[in-house]
């Protein structure tokens, strides 16, 4: 029983994950950061690079989207292993 309930609780969280293709398609250039929270929830990470600020949502080695920012705005999208 308690094998099942942490399949169906697995099954669930990734249910209602924010890291989809649909989302994905919804970024667009010029968003603000807190445009693309708003979509995506928190971001797992960021980091800042040369004026450059990049987030990931999700699973860098697996399943993840990765947007990049410059003063604020949304310039560059990357994806990973989204379905459609």
């Amino acid at each position: 029983m308690k094998k099942q309930l942490i399949v169906l609780a697995c099954l669930c969280l990734s249910a209602c994950s924010k890291v989809t293709m649909e989302n994905y398609d919804k970024l667009e250039v010029g968003m603000s950061q807190q445009d693309v929270k708003s979509l995506l929830g928190a971001p797992d990470a960021c980091e800042e690079k040369f004026g450059t600020n990049s987030c990931i949502w999700g699973d860098k080695s697996s399943r993840f989207i990765k947007v990049s920012f410059i003063a604020d705005k949304a310039v560059f999208f990357e994806k990973n292993a989204l379905e459609n």
